[in-house]
């Protein structure tokens, strides 16, 4: 399979960042102002997602030819991931769920593309695909993303008030 060019994984890795910085203004102006930018960040938490999975597809045959099976896996797992966070921004939209439900499913999904994130840098750092700091901060984030499998016991009690839930997956 033959890699992505380096200026369209550029682009998506751009992409990628400047509707997470997006998604942070609008969730910072809907709790000081309110209207419509909740929805604005659910719509930006879903089109990260989605983007992370298209830069994990983008990069893996440069992970495959570091990591041939974990990459695979991994490239799953943010496919999977991607799929879920996006179905909690779509249920918190449409009004299927409340919106303490669907932050649990955007934490899960974005653990699964921590999961790919952890992957791909572990991969580089051991094979000097970017530089070594590079790589130990896409580890560092990565981590950071795996707590986000702590919301599991959420989804599965389907707990949709904060007030209801354990300490640990607040």
């Amino acid at each position: 399979e033959k890699p992505a060019p380096s200026r369209c994984i550029a682009w998506l890795a751009l992409a990628t960042g400047g509707v997470a910085l997006l998604g942070i203004v609008a969730i910072t102006l809907f709790f000081t102002v309110g209207g419509v930018f909740g929805p604005l960040n659910d719509v930006c938490n879903a089109a990260e997602a989605l983007l992370s999975a298209a830069l994990a597809w983008a990069l893996y045959p440069v992970h495959r030819a570091r990591a041939p099976r974990a990459s695979r896996f991994a490239l799953v797992a943010a496919w999977v991931g991607a799929l879920v966070a996006t179905l909690g921004s779509v249920w918190v939209l449409s009004g299927v769920t409340g919106w303490y439900l669907a932050g649990l499913y955007t934490s899960v999904g974005y653990a699964l593309i921590g999961v790919w994130l952890f992957g791909l840098n572990y991969a580089a750092l051991h094979s000097g695909l970017w530089p070594r700091r590079l790589a130990q901060l896409g580890l560092l984030v990565a981590i950071g993303m795996l707590v986000g499998f702590l919301a599991a016991p959420g989804i599965v009690g389907r707990i949709d008030d904060p007030a209801a839930a354990p300490w640990f997956v607040n």
